[in-house]
């Protein structure tokens, strides 16, 4: 046996995992994306000039440069995801590794693998959801083409449309529903409408048909199939839920609803939009990926949208879902985003869901009760610090207080339940003595010398700004670098200033 020749060999392979890994470590990521946005900007303009043969030979580029493929790449091996696998089990969790998929990375005699199918829990509800998880390589391809179709989904997609979108949130959405309904001369009736399956019935025709990308690479990704239980199965329709591209198709599929309702509704005779027939009917949208409301004047007029919407579906593969689509009168008020929204004596008031703060309540119960057993104070105060804080992030910009103000006292009880399991000898003063401290006058913090709890009463409630629906992120970048600082300050501020009254709060930020 040839020793000298096997201790060459492995040193070759050394010193070419570590020029790999020089190589990856050496890019410069704000070089990367400056190119990668300055391509998507002008596949941005050119697709609003309308040039077609210019926006994909722009696409061409983007899709083949090495700056693309090395931030495709950075996307998938950085976010949630980048820990699981598909079926071929491959993570690329090294520098040398994610550099090999960079000059791997090509659309020549691409064949995508099927997907690795698992169903999760819906939240808040005892279904399960598909979900299709690709392999590493598939996920890198789909981004990488998401980059280049995204610019185009923002020229072409309704105004009204917020999730899976730059520079747009659901507070977005929930601002634009609250500045349609807000008003003594709203209209009253909201048509509530939820799509069956949006993502696993898309037409793949359709697609076909009108996204602006590669057909055969789209191909791929659409016929890829899926494995469940070792059993290979076709996937004939829809863009598995999972997949860094099938949000943009979920989206390009329902765009042009806002389009079709203005033409019905808002324009006249000669195809011009006048006031006098926005006036008269009333009629406003605002989607958020599959969930959307529509507002009439009346209800016969709700009926007829509700009839619009389902033919305009039909065309793509989609139907409303019957149990969820439902026509309600704003006195009544309905549900949208984990938000109520109803009007008392013709002031609209905006509130956190009842079935988002029993989730929240459940959620923090669980942690308390069941896994808190076994942790310290200092641990439970970190896991319900982080589900605090995200949920009351998420709601500290509507009429809230009462709210924060009535989970924090469940916390309370919730906390006084586990300390008596912990300490079942000792009298309520002396665990409220050991748990409970005083701080900066503060008294009664849940806290320890590494950790104290979040206190929902002292959160302030910040209006959020309403964005131009008509700004586009890909052309005009300075306003949403201005919002996101906005954003960011926003975020922080009046943390140390003096609190309001909850009702003065809550009177600053939705008053009529």
């Amino acid at each position: 046996m040839n020793f000298s020749n096997s201790t060459t060999d492995k040193t070759e392979r050394l010193k070419d995992k570590n020029t790999l890994t020089s190589q990856w470590e050496s890019i410069d990521w704000l070089q990367v994306q400056k190119y990668v946005n300055r391509l998507q900007s002008r596949i941005a303009k050119a697709t609003v000039k309308g040039d077609k043969n210019k926006t994909k030979r722009l696409q061409y580029l983007l899709t083949h440069s090495f700056y693309a493929k090395a931030y495709a790449v950075k996307k998938v091996t950085s976010n949630k995801g980048k820990n699981t696998s598909g079926v071929d089990k491959k993570l690329w969790s090294t520098s040398a590794s994610k550099i090999k998929a960079v000059l791997t990375l090509t659309d020549k005699q691409y064949r995508t693998k099927p997907l690795k199918r698992v169903y999760i829990k819906k939240k808040g509800k005892n279904k399960k959801r598909p979900l299709g998880i690709p392999t590493m390589y598939d996920r890198a391809m789909q981004t990488l083409y998401a980059l280049a179709l995204e610019p185009v989904a923002e020229v072409t997609g309704d105004h009204i449309s917020f999730d899976f979108r730059k520079g747009r949130s659901a507070k977005d959405a929930c601002e634009q529903t609250f500045c349609v309904l807000s008003r003594k001369c709203s209209p009253t009736w909201i048509l509530e409408g939820d799509i069956k399956g949006c993502f696993d019935n898309i037409n793949h025709d359709w697609l076909q048909k009108n996204i602006p990308m590669d057909k055969r690479i789209m191909k791929q990704f659409l016929k890829s199939g899926f494995i469940y239980e070792g059993n290979l199965f076709p996937t004939d329709t829809g863009s598995p839920q999972g997949g860094a591209i099938s949000s943009l198709y979920a989206n390009m599929t329902l765009d042009g609803l806002e389009k079709l309702i203005q033409d019905k509704y808002h324009r006249n005779s000669k195809g011009k939009i006048e006031n006098h027939y926005r006036a008269k009917t009333k009629v406003n949208m605002v989607r958020y990926a599959d969930d959307f409301i529509i507002t009439a004047n009346t209800k016969e007029i709700a009926e007829e949208l509700k009839d619009i919407v389902s033919k305009f579906l039909k065309n793509r593969g989609l139907n409303l879902s019957q149990e969820k689509t439902t026509i309600t009168h704003i006195d009544y008020g309905f549900d949208f985003l984990g938000w109520t929204f109803r009007k008392f004596k013709e002031k609209l008031i905006v509130k956190p869901s009842e079935n988002s703060i029993r989730t929240l309540i459940r959620k923090c119960a669980t942690i308390i009760l069941k896994e808190g057993k076994a942790h310290n104070q200092s641990e439970l105060i970190r896991r319900l610090n982080q589900v605090i804080r995200g949920w009351t992030n998420y709601h500290k910009h509507v009429v809230a207080s009462k709210v924060f103000s009535y989970i924090n006292n469940t916390l309370y009880l919730l906390l006084q339940q586990w300390a008596k399991h912990r300490h079942p000898n000792k009298n309520k003063w002396w665990r409220l003595n050991k748990y409970w401290h005083e701080k900066n006058e503060k008294r009664w913090l849940f806290m320890t010398d590494e950790y104290s709890l979040i206190n929902l009463r002292r959160i302030n409630i910040i209006r959020h700004p309403k964005l131009q629906i008509s700004k586009n992120p890909f052309i005009h970048k300075e306003y949403f670098e201005k919002r996101k600082m906005k954003l960011k300050s926003l975020a922080a501020a009046r943390n140390g200033e003096e609190m309001l009254e909850p009702y003065e709060r809550e009177t600053l930020t939705y008053g009529s």
